[in-house]
């Protein structure tokens, strides 16, 4: 089974549902807090995930100060972890520091355009052009919760649309609910393994955490789970 390191900072909060899906979907996994990491600590680890939350309160700005926690940790050890062929996912915050830690397409992530925390159901579809071992067992569109305040993925110049076309924004929202620049929710990086999405998909593991209590998403689970099974296949 491939082993998933979650590593949890102050103030998250979405690492005991994340690995709990993660172990549904046939990983193992260990919740490590981010005062006992050290390079060695990833060397186990077939994927490292940074959860949802509010790392260090958000104070500075979301992710900044987990970035630079990390950074100090792990010097350029994550960077030779993905290059040797580790996977790497961040879920809402830790998209956001997955962001500044430069292991995906430039982009920052910042307020919504509501100037709100928006927490909703939203609906999500896959981009062509650069095929993503997260997404290959979900269908073309699906639903999954959001829960941000800093969630709009802005860009420099035309280079969100270059992300699309390329395929590197690997999943758009079907309604722009926070402004992102081309409704980019999700960003991949060259090789397909580091991956970050502003939606939860821990948070829709099970039909039943569906919002319509007759949902019949022609699936025996939430949309969530196939996710987690897409990568621990792709691992295999």
């Amino acid at each position: 089974m491939p082993h998933a390191l979650l590593i949890k900072f102050p103030g998250t909060n979405c690492d005991a549902e994340t690995a709990r899906a993660l172990e549904a979907a046939g990983f193992t996994t260990e919740v490590l807090p981010v005062a006992l990491l050290e390079t060695g600590s990833i060397d186990k680890a077939q994927m490292i995930v940074f959860s949802g939350g509010f790392s260090y309160g958000d104070y500075v700005m979301s992710g900044r100060i987990a970035q630079l926690i990390t950074k100090s940790k792990l010097g350029d050890k994550l960077k030779a972890f993905v290059a040797g062929g580790g996977y790497a996912l961040g879920i809402c915050n830790g998209f956001q520091i997955l962001t500044q830690l430069d292991l995906l397409p430039k982009g920052s992530l910042i307020h919504n355009t509501s100037g709100r925390f928006m927490c909703q159901w939203v609906g999500l579809k896959k981009t062509a052009g650069k095929p993503s071992p997260y997404l290959a067992k979900l269908p073309e569109q699906f639903e999954l919760p959001i829960a941000h305040a800093e969630g709009r993925l802005v860009c420099e110049g035309d280079d969100a649309v270059k992300y699309v076309k390329s395929g590197h924004a690997a999943l758009l929202y079907t309604s722009n609910v926070n402004g992102s620049t081309q409704a980019i929710a999700g960003l991949q990086d060259d090789t397909g393994r580091v991956f970050g999405l502003m939606p939860h998909p821990e948070r829709f593991l099970f039909r039943g955490q569906h919002y319509d209590p007759d949902w019949n998403g022609d699936a025996s689970h939430g949309w969530g789970y196939y996710m987690f099974k897409s990568v621990a296949e792709a691992m295999a």
